[in-house]
């Protein structure tokens, strides 16, 4: 079903006379116990293009999606390049483990480079991310492993503000899928200079969490809210 209404709706993407290089299935395995994918983007574009870099200044672009899990403005980069994209694979909010989205893309001679982003719930400015991956002209089936990042747009204070709505600059976490999370933290502050989140974006630490629902430092919970990289798994069968 995935496949069927991914594959039409891009079709009606392509110009006519483009020449089709390649048909491309990607599918974005989510790997964590207990963190939840907000909708992914999935877009092939040329290789200048980039909807994130690390060492770099999160973009107003990035920092909706990765604070508030808006693709729209990613979406919109991806067009302004001559991309082609796939909103939204899963259907929705893609669930830790063994829940997967597949996304069918046909790119041409210029859209040789695959990208991947994804809101992590509930964090602060977390995100799933892939940046700009040579898509193989070799027909065959190829596996990446994705990281967390941090956009370094907000402090990872770890406290639920669901009435924020996620808005860009509005400290706290929109909400947790899972209903774990707790609420009464004093919040995650930095000790030390070294402990401060650098403003660009970056690997993912990790969350600390705890066990008090009603109180502690944190508003997450230690015993789901924890991950290890890599986060999710990309297959990507070039056709």
């Amino acid at each position: 079903m995935f496949r069927k209404s991914f594959g039409a709706a891009l079709a009606a993407l392509l110009l006519p006379g483009m020449a089709v290089a390649a048909d491309v299935e990607v599918t974005v395995t989510n790997l964590t116990g207990g963190i939840h994918f907000t909708p992914l983007l999935v877009a092939a574009h040329p290789a200048g293009t980039h909807l994130f870099q690390t060492g770099e200044p999160a973009s107003s672009a990035l920092q909706a999606m990765a604070e508030g899990g808006d693709i729209a403005g990613l979406e919109g980069v991806v067009s302004a390049a001559g991309g082609q994209f796939v909103a939204d694979p899963a259907g929705g909010i893609l669930a830790p483990a063994t829940a997967s989205g597949v996304a069918m893309l046909s790119t041409d001679a210029a859209n040789t480079h695959l990208s991947v982003t994804a809101m992590l719930l509930p964090t602060n400015d977390g995100f799933v991310g892939l940046d700009g991956w040579e898509i193989p002209t070799e027909a065959g089936t190829y596996t990446l492993m994705l990281n967390a990042y941090d956009a370094g747009s907000e402090a990872n204070d770890e406290l639920m503000n669901p009435g924020a709505g996620g808005a860009p600059g509005v400290a706290g976490i929109p909400g947790d899928p899972s209903g774990r999370a707790g609420s009464g933290g004093s919040g995650v502050v930095a000790s030390t200079p070294n402990d401060a989140e650098p403003n660009v974006v970056h690997i993912h630490r990790g969350q600390l969490g705890d066990t008090d629902a009603a109180g502690g430092i944190s508003d997450l919970d230690s015993r789901s809210h924890r991950w290890l990289n890599p986060v999710a798994r990309v297959t990507v069968v070039v056709q």
